[in-house]
């Protein structure tokens, strides 16, 4: 009895640890067996149908093992409580329940009470013996009734005969019984918890996402590719990643920070995300643009019209034409800006100097505004923004968007996270430092980076890189995304070991195959690649 008490405990302590569900089950099932030497049983979970679901079935004389983590599903349907409005006590365990007691059954050919006609026939198909029965209904620490512990044919340590589950028997079990209802409930509670605050974070991320069509899947996108890029580190043995390993608690930790790493943007305003073209506000102001140069066209009209007046009053037949000359040449160059500026709004990679000065030009063009008064074709706030380098934000609005890193991690700095999460803002706020300590918020430096926070900083340019969903830009293939991350890698913008590992390992492509358009999977020299040291 103290060695069955000290391996109670022992039971205890092991419910008390596994955090795997399954594992737990098995736990009780198993040690149960153990208390009362029983040859097999089973464990029934209560579904919210009143109906008794099978967890676990074991028989170890017939070499029986299934659910659990055995990978052998169970097909027996589950046990309803109650059959057309009355109260199922024809079967044990269901009887269990609804009675809430213990069923000790000595012999279960000769009860009475009990339907034991599928008992019989599995025992006619086996060659088995269902002899004694010790049925234990499993309650919490509220006495809610979860489930059903079921021991079958205790046998005798010195004969090997099966014989009756004793009182001491009973009572162990039961004590079991009560222990493993709490510490399910609890396994249940923190799953439950668990589900809920991934639920959440999953919905920060969604409406982050849904506030604008040009972002829209970056959120879920970029902890996928994170984990992949992990994975690989994790996996590679070689150069200064040798010594980089992940447990579940960090994979769980990072995974976590990728869903987080954008949740900032709930405060970034909708026109700056939004922004398509570098003339936007409210609307695209490229229509009323458009509208001035046809006031400039009209008046270039009026004038030719006019002078062509002057010349017939003076019979100067040159004069005349002359004036529709110079109006087509005029308005040819009218047409040929106003296409320019169409192509200059709609913004991009890369707008030369050159094409900057001519918007400058154009914008000298003089205009009657609404008071009828002589302006610029242009006013400064316009040239500012058609005068963009790189995109359509202008540096004001850029740092707005910038911004959103320092509400992240003022955000993430303000949660309790646990111990098993302490290390998620760090992860989720590093995202656009670089190795060079020249990134944002903090200007952080590679030594000051941990290895997630620089995986993280690579998963969010290489998303951007391939995102179709950008407003000036389509999504780009995989060996200039490739060429571009290598230009970066020898600008020590991000780092050099994780990249030969993004490269190496092909995690571009297993991202690819998942992500991108069958269009944008080219192929891929790694020879070719900028500051890639080699396969």
């Amino acid at each position: 009895m103290i060695s069955k008490i000290e391996l109670l405990n022992e039971i205890g302590i092991a419910l008390s640890a596994e955090k795997n569900s399954q594992k737990v089950l098995e736990l009780i099932l198993d040690g149960a067996k153990k208390l009362t030497n029983a040859d097999g049983g089973s464990l029934y979970t209560l579904n919210d149908k009143d109906e008794l679901v099978f967890e676990i079935v074991s028989t170890d004389s017939l070499d029986i093992h299934m659910g659990g983590t055995t990978g052998q599903s169970i097909d027996f349907p589950p046990l309803p409580l109650h059959i057309e409005g009355h109260d199922n006590l024809s079967m044990v365990v269901t009887s269990a329940v609804l009675n809430d007691n213990t069923i000790n059954i000595h012999d279960a050919y000769h009860a009475d009470g009990f339907d034991f006609s599928g008992t019989r026939k599995f025992d006619e198909n086996t060659g088995y013996r269902t002899k004694s029965l010790l049925t234990i209904p499993m309650k919490n620490h509220k006495a809610d009734i979860i489930g059903v512990l079921q021991l079958i044919n205790s046998t005798s340590i010195d004969t090997g005969v099966v014989v009756d589950f004793s009182s001491e028997d009973q009572k162990l079990a039961e004590s079991l019984a009560s222990q493993a209802a709490v510490a399910l409930t609890n396994k249940k509670l923190i799953d439950e918890q668990k589900a809920l605050f991934e639920a959440f974070i999953k919905l920060i991320a969604t409406a982050i996402d849904e506030k604008s069509p040009y972002t829209g899947g970056h959120c879920k996108r970029l902890p996928e590719l994170t984990m992949m890029i992990a994975d690989a580190c994790d996996k590679d043995d070689a150069g200064a990643l040798k010594d980089f390993k992940m447990t579940e608690k960090d994979r769980y930790e990072l995974m976590i920070a990728g869903w987080l790493h954008d949740c900032g943007k709930v405060t970034t305003p909708e026109y700056v995300i939004d922004k398509s073209t570098k003339l936007e506000t409210i609307y695209d102001r490229i229509n009323t643009v458009n509208a001035r140069f046809e006031v400039l066209k009209r008046d270039a009209k009026i004038s030719m019209l006019e002078k062509q007046m002057t010349a017939r009053e003076t019979a100067d037949e040159q004069a005349f034409k002359d004036a529709e000359r110079d109006y087509e040449a005029l308005i040819e160059k009218l047409n040929d800006d106003k296409e320019f500026i169409s192509v200059a709004n709609v913004g991009g990679e890369y707008m030369a100097e050159d094409k900057q000065e001519r918007v400058r030009e154009i914008a000298k063009y003089k205009i009657d505004d609404c008071e009828e008064e002589r302006c610029n074709f242009f006013n400064e706030d316009e040239i500012q923004n058609l005068t963009i380098a790189k995109g359509t934000l202008t540096n004001e609005e850029r740092q707005v968007i910038n911004n959103h890193i320092v509400v992240t991690i003022k955000m993430l700095d303000q949660l309790p996270f646990p111990k098993h999460l302490e290390n998620v803002p760090e992860y989720a706020g590093g995202h656009h430092e670089r190795m060079d300590g020249k990134g944002y918020p903090k200007g952080l430096t590679r030594d000051q980076m941990s290895w997630p926070a620089r995986m993280m900083g690579i998963a969010d340019i290489f998303e951007a890189l391939t995102a179709r969903d950008r407003p000036y830009k389509d999504g780009k293939k995989l060996s200039v995304c490739l060429d571009i991350l290598g230009k970066m890698r020898l600008d020590n913008h991000i780092d050099p070991e994780i990249f030969d590992v993004f490269v190496r390992e092909k995690v571009y492509m297993e991202y690819a195959s998942e992500f991108l358009t069958p269009d944008q999977i080219d192929e891929v020299d790694h020879s070719k690649i900028p500051g890639f040291s080699g396969d």
